[in-house]
């Protein structure tokens, strides 16, 4: 069975799962064009998630990644930056 990455890191303090670190259960990166983001993004003036800062990545859209495999992320870690969410480990092949 496939584990799912660690979003070690979240820039994204706009977004209601970042509280001290990603606390969504799971993540999905999605995006277009040249960058991929978490489409788990949500901005509302609420926090949200689990107790704990250790998100994981359920799903990846992006076909074209060199660590997409089967539509899981096989990244150890994955990191997400500031303002547009994007999925800094993200790398096309």
């Amino acid at each position: 069975m496939a584990t799912l990455s660690l979003v070690s890191s979240c820039a994204t303090t706009a977004c209601s799962f970042n509280d001290g670190g990603c606390n969504a259960f799971a993540i999905t990166v999605g995006g277009t064009g040249s960058a991929a983001s978490c489409t788990t993004f949500t901005d509302l003036d609420a926090r949200a998630g689990t107790v704990s800062d250790s998100g994981r990545v359920a799903v990846c859209q992006r076909l074209e990644c060199t660590h997409n495999e089967n539509l899981l992320c096989g990244a150890d870690k994955i990191e997400i930056g500031a303002d547009t969410a994007n999925c800094l480990s993200y790398e096309a092949s």
